[in-house]
């Protein structure tokens, strides 16, 4: 007997977003009921698995918090107690930062999956039933198991760690960043090319919002990092230069704000690579190691900052913070 011989029971979690909107010609794009309405009639959906349907919220993803996201990942840890797996319907916008977050913090091995649509849903040719169905058919695959929490986005697979929003409007804008995808649905298959290797959890009770993102840009001044100081924020993350720099005149600053207790990580501004300790003028990755600042590898600044809020959640204390570096 095959995977595809026995019906799985997987939970489907709403949470809102661009696949749950319509066209409305006096308004644009808006929220609607009609996706949570219909959901259940996707004929395709009942070959695939038994299916239960629960509106966990119903706002676009500019409207998702960092609460919002961890209420969220309570919930899908108790509910998935009941299921096979759970899949995950989200506003495109911020998608990858609510899935990094799950996926840091779920202390399941079931499958987690989240979804999104590009089109809303009366725009000809819309996604948003297509990826659900595929979500579903990989929240159903034993592969998915202990795979972390995968998106399915136009008939691919990618790791919530690797996945980044990459166009603002195009079917295949969500890309693995710097890597390959990790599968594909294939008409009725699912096929994974590889498994994820970089499994990283904080199982945490509460999250740490207190972190703020600032992006290096040429010749800026340290108006920003001291703003986060006098504000007295718990973590910083940089987006630097390269593999790790930054303008001299931001140094005196960065060291005002690591003294302050302030966690400081530095990641890359770059779209994908890491940073490394391999400059050593003033400004550069090696003096910024020097007076204190952590360097945060290849993730980008917008999950840095959710790793980073969970490390404080879950640690409070920078020095142990600083142990995960």
């Amino acid at each position: 007997m095959t995977h595809n011989d026995i019906k799985k029971k997987i939970l489907i979690v709403m949470t809102g977003g661009t696949i749950a909107m319509r066209y409305d010609v006096g308004e644009g794009v808006v929220p609607s009921d009609d996706l949570v309405n219909s959901i259940r009639s996707f004929p395709q959906l009942d070959e695939v698995a038994e299916i239960n349907v629960h509106e966990f919220s119903n706002i676009p993803s500019p409207h998702m918090t960092p609460e919002r996201m961890f209420e969220l990942a309570k919930f899908v840890d108790i509910s998935i107690i009941d299921y096979d797996g759970v899949v995950i319907t989200h506003g495109t916008d911020t998608l990858e930062e609510t899935a990094y977050l799950l996926d840091l913090v779920l202390t399941t091995r079931k499958p987690v999956v989240f979804t999104a649509a590009m089109r809303s849903g009366n725009e000809v040719g819309l996604d948003g039933p297509r990826n659900i169905i595929g979500a579903v058919r990989v929240a159903s695959h034993p592969d998915s198991l202990d795979n972390g929490v995968l998106v399915v986005m136009n008939d691919e697979i990618h790791t919530a760690r690797d996945v980044v929003k990459a166009d603002t409007g195009m079917l295949n804008s969500f890309i693995s960043q710097g890597n390959m995808s990790l599968g594909i649905i294939d008409n009725a298959d699912v096929i994974f090319h590889r498994k994820s290797m970089h499994k990283e959890k904080i199982w945490t009770e509460k999250i740490d919002k207190n972190v703020d993102l600032i992006k290096a840009t040429v010749g800026m001044d340290d108006r920003y990092i001291q703003a986060s100081i006098d504000k007295k924020a718990h973590g910083l993350v940089i987006e630097a230069f390269g593999k790790g720099n930054l303008p001299p005149v931001l140094v005196p600053a960065i060291k005002r704000a690591i003294e302050a207790g302030i966690v400081v990580i530095i990641v890359s501004r770059t779209y994908t690579g890491r940073v490394l300790p391999e400059y050593g003028y003033d400004g550069g990755s090696i003096s910024l190691v020097d007076i204190g600042a952590l360097l945060g590898s290849d993730l980008r600044g917008p999950k840095a900052r959710i790793k980073l809020m969970c490390l404080l959640g879950r640690y409070e204390s920078a020095d142990l913070v600083k142990k995960f570096y």
